[in-house]
């Protein structure tokens, strides 16, 4: 008698759970159909208009001019994307020059070196780097590190100046290459610490010549992502480099001299793509102007960039991935 009432709350409660499961199911697929879906929309807004801009505008004229002025006081417009694009690698590239190394040595660090008492304070004090308004690291730039350099190594350096924004860039990413990096190299069984330990290996041997080559994917990963968010980094930038689109100075090439010099580039103002997104969006163009186009052909070669980026850190991952 018992054993024919509980078959049927059995049933009952299995198709309950099957019901649960299955919205359950339905609401982790929503949410990535939202993620999915967004991404989609942003590229086909920026698609749509940066085709109405490049209508107007030849595709050669924007990749390979040499002056930026989307509305200029007199004369005629020019989209030339040169001159912003050299302002982002300046950023971009001196930024990854500190955050690199320095977050790197900082993973080995906490991973290795650290107990772990001082791991679990030190590494929270390294995050709250990340959680900084950028614009206030761009104020510290442009108010103390600027006249720091002026008064000590570079007296010629401009107040708006390239250096100080990418030192600025490259403090705010170091959480990044370090926190990511720390947590590949943690991943790494003791196995095989204990394995170099146990062949004579030092405490630095161990760590750059086992832990860091099996944890490579993870940090290559890190060093991506940090360059990709230097490139999309804008209040710094803004705050701390001003907002001129300058291009090197390149007499010295036709002089005969084969190089720009550094300070060309890192000791004056200059502009990036994602300050001069900032200045349309910011002046009073209206919709369907070119200039107003032009902040989507901008941030189309933006979403480009970063997309490629992302996809190189995935193939990155997966070369170098180690399973245990």
């Amino acid at each position: 008698m018992s054993s024919g009432t509980e078959a049927p709350d059995l049933q009952r409660s299995s198709g309950i759970e099957r019901i649960k499961e299955t919205g359950y199911g339905g609401v982790f697929v929503a949410c990535a159909a939202v993620t999915l879906l967004t991404t989609i929309a942003i590229f086909v807004t920026l698609l749509s208009d940066a085709f109405a801009f490049f209508m107007q505008v030849p595709a050669t004229e924007f990749l390979f001019s040499t002056e930026w002025s989307p509305n200029p006081l007199g004369g005629g417009q020019v989209f030339g994307i040169v001159p912003l694009v050299i302002g982002t690698l300046t950023v971009t590239i001196t930024a990854a020059l500190i955050a690199i190394p320095i977050g790197t040595l900082t993973a080995i660090y906490l991973s290795e070196y650290a107990t772990s008492r001082l791991r679990s304070i030190l590494k929270p004090m390294l995050e709250v780097l990340a959680g900084i308004p950028t614009v206030v690291y761009g104020y510290f730039a442009l108010v103390y590190v600027t006249p720091a350099l002026q008064a000590t190594l570079f007296p010629q350096m401009s107040t708006f100046n390239a250096l100080s924004a990418s030192l600025m860039v490259g403090i705010m990413t170091i959480p990044m290459v370090s926190s990511i990096s720390e947590d590949a190299m943690s991943a790494v069984p003791d196995s095989l610490r204990q394995a170099g330990y146990g062949l004579g290996a030092t405490k630095y041997e161990v760590s750059t010549g086992i832990v860091v080559p099996a944890s490579l994917s993870g940090i290559a990963s890190s060093y991506i992502l940090a360059i990709s968010r230097a490139i999309g980094e804008t209040m710094i930038v803004v705050v701390a480099m001003g907002a001129q689109a300058n291009m090197p100075d390149v007499q010295r090439a036709i002089l005969g001299i084969p190089y720009i010099h550094p300070g060309d580039v890192l000791f004056d103002p200059g502009m990036t793509i994602t300050v001069s997104m900032v200045q349309i969006a910011g002046s009073d163009l209206t919709g369907g102007t070119v200039p107003y186009d032009a902040m989507f052909a901008l941030g189309l070669a933006l979403f480009v960039v970063t997309l490629i980026m992302n996809v190189l850190s995935d193939l990155i991952a997966e070369r170098y991935r180690e399973e245990y």
